[in-house]
């Protein structure tokens, strides 16, 4: 009786829409031929301002590494990062932009508002990355090292190596308002976020409160200084600070002062970081660059500095050095050497017990990655 019930519904949906379809092929063939081009040429203006109005992104980064660590050699292919982002204008004004890593999770989603005629006042609403430090807003696929960012900044704004913090991309859910003025020469950022993470509640009810400010003097120079004041949740026991467990509260803020400037003989772009978590500082500078040496081949070098924990020592040394060759606007090719003097060393005891120690200890690298970048954009509405 109920295979007879679906069967009978089954057969009434086809019937429906078959005569749908039947009503609007006849309605489409009785009408004149001047309303039919009329129609067709309204659907190909309203597809052509939705495609003016969206651009589309995307980039992927791979490749090989080597490491020789407390003396053992592994090496393994790798697949970093494959995104794809959308946005669109929805008008002179308004925009929206969704972001998605197909190697991890959603990175972004939010929407901008310019209350203003110039770019002096913007809202922005949703998941994106946070303002601190110099290097966190900046895309991977601009900064010169192939493990991306330094280890203070990879630390600090919650790119993946506190594990108080976890993962999180540089990235968090919150309120933010930004601006220009004077030209481009100075620009304010101002933001409220979770502090959590991404696609995550906040873990307690404090929130984040980040500034960023940044200026201008002269063509090629740009002068950042960030701040961060709150309170984290702790998602897992730390190495670095002993004393704050899971689901602690604890203090967390953040300083950085540095410096970006570019020009045809070379880039370079160094920091000062801070942080304190609970009770436990950190601090260190790094200074990173680039010297063209021939078209589209240029050498890399970085030195970075960053003590984890300055009470217990938990001080790192890393110098990077390696080449990038441009073959198509913002797709190259780079190999890169890379020491560090410390490292998470795991280890399990005889009770089958897990063990993650800082130890101070030679770490070799050698990094090579190819980076394909598209972009695809029709058209910016003032």
């Amino acid at each position: 009786m109920r295979k007879q019930f679906f069967k009978e519904a089954l057969l009434a949906v086809a019937l429906a829409a078959f005569s749908s379809t039947a009503a609007m092929g006849q309605s489409s063939s009785s009408a004149k031929p001047e309303q039919e081009q009329g129609k067709k040429k309204t659907e190909q203006e309203w597809l052509k301002d939705i495609a003016d109005r969206v651009s589309l992104h995307g980039y992927a980064q791979g490749g090989f590494n080597y490491t020789h660590q407390n003396g053992e050699d592994k090496g393994t292919f790798e697949l970093k990062r494959i995104l794809f982002w959308v946005d669109a204008q929805i008008t002179d004004r308004w925009s929206f932009l969704f972001m998605h890593d197909f190697s991890s999770v959603v990175q972004e989603y939010y929407t901008d508002y310019r209350f203003t005629n110039n770019k002096a006042l913007t809202v922005r609403l949703g998941q994106f990355k946070n303002g601190v430090s110099l290097e966190n807003p900046l895309s991977p696929t601009a900064m010169e090292a192939i493990d991306v960012y330094s280890e203070g900044v990879t630390y600090l704004t919650g790119c993946g190596s506190d594990p108080l913090m976890g993962v999180q991309y540089g990235r968090d859910l919150g309120l933010s308002i930004f601006g220009e003025t004077n030209d481009g020469k100075f620009r304010y950022e101002a933001q409220v976020m979770n502090g959590q993470g991404i696609n995550k509640k906040d873990g307690n009810k404090e929130k984040d409160f980040i500034g960023r400010l940044e200026y201008r003097p002269v063509k090629g120079l740009n002068l950042v200084a960030t701040g961060q004041i709150g309170r984290g949740h702790a998602i897992a026991n730390s190495p670095y600070i002993p004393d704050i467990h899971p689901g602690d509260d604890y203090r967390r803020n953040r300083l950085t002062v540095g410096f970006d400037y570019k020009s045809k003989a070379f880039n370079v772009h160094g920091e000062y970081l801070e942080g304190k978590d609970g009770d436990v500082t950190s601090r260190g500078a790094y200074v990173t660059g680039a010297i063209p040496l021939f078209k589209g081949f240029e050498f890399v070098g970085s030195y970075d500095f960053f003590n984890f924990n300055t009470s217990l020592g938990m001080d790192q040394h890393k110098v990077i050095a390696g080449f990038q060759y441009w073959f198509f606007k913002k797709c190259r090719f780079q190999v890169q050497y890379v020491y560090k003097s410390a490292y998470l060393n795991n280890w399990i005891d005889d009770l089958g017990i897990k063990h993650v120690e800082f130890t101070h200890g030679a770490n070799h690298a050698i990094m090579v990655q190819m980076q394909i970048r598209l972009d695809y954009t029709r058209k910016k509405l003032n």
